[in-house]
């Protein structure tokens, strides 16, 4: 019982509490797209900062501590996460406050909600049933690989030795810095949650990890179905559905998305796949629908396309050079929708962790 009351607390709470920091900043009020400050943007707000703080603490870790390395970042991860945690309850209080204070009309439109049909129920159940399934598909007939030799171990390794990236998994002796798999140091956060939760790190990587990274991925679409359908709502379910469709039909090669998905979700190339790659889609539709309605772009969004180039260099090398790109063509075509070459400029300040990464990389290769 106490594994699961620790779950819930570094996996929904502590996020969902570090969320509020971001939030802060981003428009409360309700647009066509709906609340930007609702539960669901709070804690995938939450994860890209949880993330993003523990890659500044663990990668300094992994190049200058020789001994115990993963031992100073769980004493400082805990602390820090905890401290951004209060920030944040903090905030939430300070904005709820505000909120109270203000005299604002009451509009018809917020005393109305609307009739949800029949059939919308029954979509949403269906999507509900298909995540369900894939949930249980992906804890009890969980798929094994030669990466898990690898990633697997080097958390377990962390867990029981203290130590990252010191010993090579296959044979357990000691080797040099790997720098391709140390940067990326996703397998050291899965060892987090196992000793907060004192349980086996390969139990957390096959089992707890595809019952957290699974729905948040698809919180992202739904966000992102919310933008695509502002006026007409119905749509949403159906949207979700092709989806998870999508990924249980997509095992066409051991290479695609819908493979990393459900086969190898405890991975952080899967994350960046399933999870980074379209919060970055996501970001850019919420910038480009509020300069379009003259609403201003939110700082807190912003803060959010930071972290998310931040949480890419935990889940892989390669990431931050995908998320680079992307975020290269997204400012060439909207500084031509636009006509505002100021767009390559501001999305490019973004990539400052990027640019930090490489050359860290290319320093320690």
């Amino acid at each position: 019982m106490i594994q699961i009351v620790n779950f819930i607390f570094w996996l929904v709470a502590v996020p969902f509490c570090m969320g509020q920091i971001p939030v802060y900043f981003m428009p409360g009020k309700r647009n066509e797209t709906g609340n930007q400050r609702n539960p669901g943007v709070v804690l995938l707000a939450g994860y890209l900062l949880m993330w993003s703080v523990f890659e500044l603490i663990a990668v300094p870790a992994v190049i200058l501590i020789q001994y115990d390395n993963f031992l100073f970042v769980l004493r400082w991860f805990t602390v820090t996460a905890i401290l951004l945690s209060a920030a944040g309850v903090l905030l939430w209080y300070l904005r709820e406050k505000r909120r109270r204070e203000e005299v604002r009309p009451i509009l018809l439109s917020d005393l109305q909600t609307r009739k949800t049909g029949l059939e919308v129920k029954i979509e949403w159940l269906l999507f509900l049933a298909l995540v369900g399934f894939q949930l249980y598909m992906a804890v009890t007939r969980a798929s094994f690989d030669g990466d898990d030799a690898y990633y697997v171990v080097q958390s377990l390794m962390a867990q029981q030795n203290g130590g990252m990236y010191k010993n090579l998994p296959y044979t357990g002796r000691s080797s040099p810095l790997d720098v391709r798999h140390a940067l990326a140091v996703f397998p050291m956060w899965a060892a987090f949650v196992a000793v907060k939760a004192d349980l086996h790190a390969t139990i957390v990587s096959h089992v707890v990890m595809p019952l957290v990274l699974i729905p948040l991925a698809y919180l992202v679409y739904y966000e992102i179905a919310k933008v695509l359908f502002p006026s007409r709502k119905e749509n949403i379910p159906i949207f979700m559905i092709i989806m998870g469709m999508f990924q249980m039909f997509g095992n066409v090669s051991i290479y695609t998305n819908e493979t990393f998905f459900l086969m190898r979700t405890w991975q952080g190339k899967a994350v960046a796949g399933s999870f980074v790659i379209p919060m970055l889609f996501l970001l850019l539709l919420w910038l480009y629908a509020g300069e379009k309605k003259g609403e201003g772009q939110s700082a807190g969004i912003w803060i959010m396309l930071v972290c998310l180039n931040m949480t890419a260099g935990v889940c892989s090398s390669i990431a931050v050079f995908l998320l680079a790109i992307l975020l290269a063509a997204a400012a060439f075509c909207l500084m031509i929708v636009e006509r505002d070459i100021r767009i390559p400029a501001k999305l490019g300040l973004t990539c400052i962790p990027n640019v930090f990464y490489v050359l860290l990389y290319l320093l320690i290769k």
